[in-house]
């Protein structure tokens, strides 16, 4: 209803300010078109991406090779690990 409303009591803007935690001017001086400016350019910029979430990837084939090639490693790290375990059995049922 607020939205809808040509002008809204001072108090009850306060009241709105108070509850987003912003100045009541940024909200008697929003220009809509400033921010969609802003927003335009941050995306177009890749600000978003590169700086608060992470890293942004342009291939996903590149990032499934990357995971692929992970795996392929971890599975060699297991089975030398089963080979040196299976060395280590031998050893103790040989000694006895």
């Amino acid at each position: 209803m607020l939205e809808q409303k040509e002008k809204i009591d001072s108090d009850i803007l306060e009241q709105v300010a108070a509850i987003l935690k912003i100045p009541t001017e940024a909200i008697r001086n929003f220009d809509e078109e400033q921010a969609i400016n802003v927003i335009c350019n941050t995306f177009q910029n890749q600000a978003f991406f590169g700086n608060s979430f992470g890293t942004y990837h342009n291939n996903p084939i590149d990032k499934l090779m990357q995971l692929n090639e992970e795996k392929i490693a971890l599975y060699e790290r297991m089975l030398r690990e089963k080979d040196e375990m299976m060395g280590r059995l031998e050893r103790l049922i040989g000694g006895r």
